[in-house]
């Protein structure tokens, strides 16, 4: 996505900063800094663009997920509806807290459908973490009153969109929390890093305590700082945050081109009348970070694919192929491929993903086709590219 295209002064100086006073820790050493806290700054500038109260900078977009998920209380034994579409990274953060995996359908948004939710629903269900998938939302109002009716907790992985709104409230702020990816294929990057956002405060107490072994951060000593709660590493160094920090200063940009590329795109692949587009419950509030359609099947979908591939369309992902974000290629999790043994193989040994069925899901991916906007094209390169789709898309679909 759009960060690694934009490297450049503004980056470098606030690495600099860092570089020139040797402090990469980002707590304590309050005068050998000179002033710097680029952890702290992140924060802010993610908090400000996104409207949220509190925001807490970590080391990974997965590590965030982990800090939000025991920071709302989700721990072992309490089931978890996820989406079979989404990074790894989210099923594998719900595993090491110790619950359990539950997934349910999506539908044409590409997010956990509300009939796929409630279709779902047990006793032990304890929360929903809803995967805002390729820049856009899910139909939001439908999922929060289904969690309100049933008295389980939101949460909200929006890795893949930063600078999405649903009716200008930004992702990550319907539920108890949000988190954020700054890895090195997300819309900003900070080389590596994550975020979570909250407006909760019980949840924004806990976040830092999570993210550092249970350090308070009260006083001016970490040797004397007490402990309310265990916690992990999870923290941020002060060079990725200010890699973040550079770029985060950059989102009103990237979106804007974002926005105007995707629209150029989409009016040109509009022509082909089998052709449909992922739905966006609010069209104003997309990231615009992919371009999403849908072919009338599977075998056209392969075609057009394949087509795709011999005329080098940038950014192309067809996803029901991809190891990384389909449940149907996940191996290892199917298996149960480990190092060690997982606590949900204690807790529920009868546990099985070999036979899940999820047949919406299975043919909505079938057939969905995902370009990646890229930023910095020229509007030469980005007519090149337009030629190239629709000359692909020509060959196939006549």
């Amino acid at each position: 996505m759009a960060g690694t295209e934009l490297f450049g002064p503004e980056e470098r100086k606030e690495v600099n900063d860092v570089l020139e006073t040797g402090i990469l820790f980002r707590y304590g050493f309050d005068q050998e800094r000179m002033g710097h806290w680029k952890a702290r700054e992140f924060e802010a500038e993610i908090a400000g663009f996104t409207g949220a109260k509190h925001c807490l900078a970590c080391s990974s977009g997965s590590a965030a997920v982990s800090i939000m998920l025991a920071a709302a209380g989700v721990g072992a034994g309490d089931e978890v509806i996820v989406p079979p579409f989404t990074f790894m990274a989210t099923i594998e953060a719900v595993l090491w807290a110790g619950a359990i995996p539950v997934f349910a359908e999506i539908d044409d948004t590409l997010n956990l459908s509300p009939e796929g939710i409630e279709a779902v629903i047990t006793e032990n269900t304890k929360a929903v973490c809803l995967v805002h998938m390729c820049g856009s939302m899910a139909r939001m109002d439908d999922i929060v009153a289904i969690c309100d009716r049933h008295h389980i907790t939101l949460l909200e992985d929006t890795a893949q969109s930063l600078g999405a709104f649903y009716k200008g409230r930004h992702l990550g702020l319907f539920g108890k929390a949000g988190t954020f990816s700054f890895d090195f294929f997300k819309i900003i990057t900070a080389g590596e890093g994550g975020a979570v956002i909250t407006n909760d405060k019980d949840v924004a107490e806990k976040m830092p305590w999570i993210s550092d072994h249970g350090h308070d951060h009260i006083g001016d000593n970490r040797g004397a700082e007490r402990h309310p709660i265990l916690g992990f590493n999870f923290r941020i160094g002060e060079l990725n945050a200010a890699v973040g920090l550079a770029q985060a200063r950059k989102l009103p940009r990237i979106l804007k081109a974002q926005k105007e590329n995707k629209k150029r795109i989409k009016s040109a692949v509009a022509r082909f009348a089998p052709i449909t587009f992922r739905h966006l419950p609010d069209p104003d509030g997309d990231a615009a970070t992919f371009l999403n359609f849908f072919l009338p099947d599977h075998r056209t979908a392969v075609k057009v694919v394949d087509e795709f591939s011999s005329a080098g369309v940038f950014g192309l992902q067809y996803w029901y192929n991809n190891n990384y974000h389909y449940i149907k290629n996940w191996d290892h999790l199917i298996d149960f491929s480990v190092a060690a043994k997982l606590p949900v193989q204690v807790i529920d040994p009868d546990r099985s993903y070999r036979d899940v069925q999820l047949p919406k899901s299975d043919d909505l991916l079938s057939r969905l086709i995902s370009l990646i906007i890229k930023v910095s094209w020229t509007e030469d390169e980005l007519t090149e590219h337009i030629n190239k789709v629709t000359g692909a898309l020509d060959r196939v679909l006549g």
